[in-house]
């Protein structure tokens, strides 16, 4: 359905906001910006903010709905006879090829991460993303395999699975951070992605995989 005119400009509205706020933060850290600034940078008043964010660190993280569900999304979309760990290593390594923002391995990542270490709130939040994330994952895990309620096995993969793309996210920050280039860490990642990735195919490669579809090859 095409877009109304009034959900557009309240989408258009809420992302100005949110684009502001993060100059603000990029420049003068997390902590010392208020919600009242971002506001006057935005020409909006504080309660229009509060209208679209419930909190400063919502302001931050506007992309936290997306950021939670991607796993088990990716999971859900996974090609016929694809696995869930084959289909979260596909989109990992199409997000490092493209420097895509979902795993964190886009341009800016490192100063999105710096202004995280600088933020004991954004460090919790992060924490309380991370946790639905996995939760989110193990669900739909759960749910694509017909698995019984007190099987473990989809936490298990779940956490291991997202494990993988943190560690691996994590130390391409890292370098980044100490001043490589993401030219020189790529490869590298790369590398090193796949052979986590091999780790786990080698023990759950085969689970959750999903049924042939008619007219495709399995």
């Amino acid at each position: 359905m095409e877009e109304g005119l009034r959900e557009r400009k309240k989408r258009e509205t809420r992302q100005r906001i949110a684009d502001v706020a993060m100059g603000l933060f990029m420049a003068r850290g997390f902590e010392h910006v208020t919600v009242a600034e971002v506001a006057r940078a935005a020409d909006v008043s504080v309660n229009t903010v509060f209208n679209y964010f419930g909190t400063k660190e919502d302001l931050f993280l506007d992309r936290q709905d997306n950021a939670e569900r991607l796993a088990a999304q990716v999971v859900r979309d996974r090609r016929p006879g694809e696995g869930a760990v084959a289909a979260v290593r596909r989109d990992f390594l199409d997000a490092l090829d493209t420097r895509h923002w979902r795993y964190g391995l886009n341009e800016g990542g490192d100063l999105f991460a710096r202004l995280v270490s600088e933020s004991p709130s954004l460090q919790a939040r992060l924490k309380v993303m991370h946790d639905r994330r996995e939760a989110l994952l193990a669900e739909t895990l759960a749910e694509e395999s017909g698995a019984d309620p007190d099987d473990l096995t989809p936490a298990i993969v779940a956490a291991q699975l997202l494990a993988v793309t943190r560690i691996v996210a994590g130390q391409a920050v890292r370098r980044k951070l100490a001043g490589e280039s993401w030219d020189e860490i790529a490869p590298d990642a790369t590398r090193q992605a796949e052979r986590a990735f091999d780790l786990l195919e080698s023990g759950v490669g085969d689970y959750c995989t999903a049924p042939p579809r008619a007219g495709h090859p399995a």
